[in-house]
Parts: structure tokens; C-alpha cells; sequence
């Protein structure tokens, strides 16, 4: 018998029945010392919450039997170096796909043509059309630094509104969508691009990846969005560009987070922030559920697994 568990009880009763050999239950990591239904001497594999931070991972790691860990996020840096070799991790690819790639098409818009200074004026009732005309994202270059499975939906959003997409990932190949630059190619393209949506996952190589060059190296008047890890951006380099007008930004996602209410980041000029909220719709939950599922059966039948990222191949291997 398999024991799964999961972060919340929403989730787990989401699963509805589970497949034969498998038992499931709640286990709070982060709250109780004790697990909530499910000895921690017999869990095998663990829903992860999606929090990341290590904490939970690290309670995870002390559990003799577990061998699997599923996350929901796309991101893993969190997990590197806190769960034993032994222990096999998968990410959530593909889980935030959807959910990523509109709030990224709807920074776009929404710093493009102003639509929260709308917004803002909207609740002290000014009306002011603004003598200068936004820019519509129709024609626009748009450089999508990241080509995996949310940099591609975003890529396909982008292309309905009639503009040129170009696709950077770690290394240069082409793909049957189309070629896909390396990020050694970010100098030669970056002048040319009028908005920047970086998708790229956070590692050793991409962190600070959006520096002063890469940015220096942006047109005037160039958006800048993020929705991929706040570290992957220089902080202290985007708010000198920011404040001297040349640049515009959309973050969802910042450096440090949560973003403490003294940040010069929140009174940056031509900057629209969300609070990390790319994945964080009722989709995702049914993607997450869809994905146990299928590892559940997988691991009950012994086939492969879908995103492993760390550890063996096969739990036990």
C-alpha cells in the first residue's frame, strides 16, 4: 500500500477516489509536529505545499519512508540541497501554464496602455484621456526570455495580437514551432525588443540574469516583465532605469518577497506590480489534482514518472 498526502484538505478530497494500492491523507508540514491523519513513519510520497521556501522541505526529509516529492510549482530552486539523494522530485510543469502566460499578456496590456493609471484615477473619479497616445502591443518585438512550457504559451497569447515573437532558452535549437535563440544571444537581440517577458526558471546561471547590461542594452521606452523569480532581476539596476524614465516594468514577482511596504519599488515610476499571483487560480487546483493522479498511477504501476527534476529516475531505484 502507497501512502500519498497532501498539503490541504481541499486538494485531497479534489482527488476524489484514489487508484487501487493507495491510501491518502493530510499532512500539515508546516504547522503540526505531528502529522495531521497520517503517521510520518509511513508516508511514501508527499504533495508538497507551494510555498517556496525550504521549511516544509526540510520537515519532508525527515519522514524514513517518503521517496517521492510532487510540487506544484514550476520552480525546484527552493528544494536543491534540502531533500536526501534518495528522494525523487517533480516539479509542476505544465500545471501553471495556462494561468502564467495571461497574467504575462495582461502586464503587457495593462503597462502598454495604461490601464492602471486608469484604474487609479477611476476611484477619485478623474477623467483625463491624456494628450500623449499609448502604445498598442500590435507590431510590437517582444523578446520571451524562457522557452519552456509557459514561455510557449505565451509566445502563442502574443501572436494573436499581431506582433513578432522570439523564443530565448538555455541553449540555441530549433524547435517544430520554430527556432529558439540561446541566451548567449541575448546581447545581439535585446536592442531590437520593445517588450522583454522573462519566464526563465531561477539557477545559479539566471540569477542577476537582468543586470545593468541587460537592461542597458534594452531601447528606450522598452517594457520589462517578469514572471518568473524576483532574483532573476537586479532590483537596485531596474530602479535606476526606472527612474530615469527610460524604461517601463511589470513585475509579478520581486526581490526581496514579499515586497515590505518601505520598498523603493512600490513609488517606482512607469512600474505595475502584482503580488506572485501568475498561478494562483482555481485551474490550478485541477491541473495539480489531474497531475497526482497520474503520478499516483504511475508510481503504483512502477512506469515512469512526468517531471522529475532531482533524485532517482523511479522511487527506490
Amino acid at each position: 500500500m502507497l501512502t500519498w498526502t497532501f498539503p490541504t484538505a481541499e486538494l485531497r478530497d479534489m482527488l476524489g477516489e484514489p487508484p487501487a494500492g493507495v491510501r491518502v491523507g493530510l499532512w500539515d508540514q508546516l504547522v503540526d509536529d505531528e502529522p495531521a491523519d497520517v503517521p510520518l513513519d509511513e508516508v511514501d510520497a508527499v504533495l508538497a505545499p507551494d510555498w517556496v521556501v525550504p521549511e516544509p522541505f526540510e520537515r519532508i526529509a525527515r519522514a524514513p519512508r517518503v521517496r517521492f516529492v510532487q510540487l506544484s510549482t514550476a520552480g525546484y530552486e527552493h528544494v536543491r540541497g534540502v531533500l536526501p539523494a534518495h528522494v525523487t522530485v517533480a516539479n509542476g510543469r505544465g500545471v501553471h501554464s495556462d494561468e502564467t502566460a495571461e497574467l504575462a499578456v495582461g502586464l503587457v496590456l495593462a503597462q502598454l496602455r495604461g490601464i492602471d493609471v486608469f484604474a487609479r484615477r477611476m476611484a477619485v473619479q478623474y477623467w483625463e484621456p491624456g494628450l500623449v497616445k499609448r502604445p498598442s502591443l500590435a507590431g510590437k518585438r517582444v523578446l520571451v526570455v524562457g522557452a519552456g512550457s509557459i514561455g510557449t504559451e505565451i509566445r502563442s497569447r502574443l501572436l494573436a495580437f499581431r506582433t513578432t515573437v522570439t523564443l530565448v532558452g538555455r541553449t540555441s535549437r530549433d524547435t517544430p514551432d520554430g527556432h529558439v535563440h540561446g541566451v548567449d544571444e541575448l546581447p545581439s537581440l535585446l536592442p531590437h525588443a520593445d517588450v522583454v517577458v522573462v519566464v526563465i526558471p531561477l539557477t545559479d546561471l539566471s540569477e542577476g540574469l537582468v543586470d545593468a547590461a541587460f537592461l542597458g542594452a534594452m531601447p528606450d521606452g522598452a517594457l520589462l516583465v517578469n514572471v518568473a523569480r524576483g532574483r532573476v532581476v537586479d532590483t537596485a539596476a531596474l530602479l535606476a532605469e526606472l527612474g530615469s524614465g527610460r524604461l517601463r516594468a511589470a513585475l509579478d514577482v520581486t526581490d526581496p518577497e514579499p515586497l515590505p511596504p518601505e520598498h523603493p519599488l512600490w513609488r517606482a515610476p512607469n512600474l505595475l506590480i502584482t503580488p506572485h499571483v501568475g498561478g494562483d487560480t482555481p485551474l490550478t487546483e485541477v491541473r495539480v489534482t489531474e497531475l497526482v493522479r497520474r503520478q499516483l498511477t504511475a508510481l503504483v504501476a512502477g512506469t515512469p514518472l512526468e517531471n522529475v527534476v532531482a533524485g532517482p529516475v523511479q522511487p527506490g531505484a
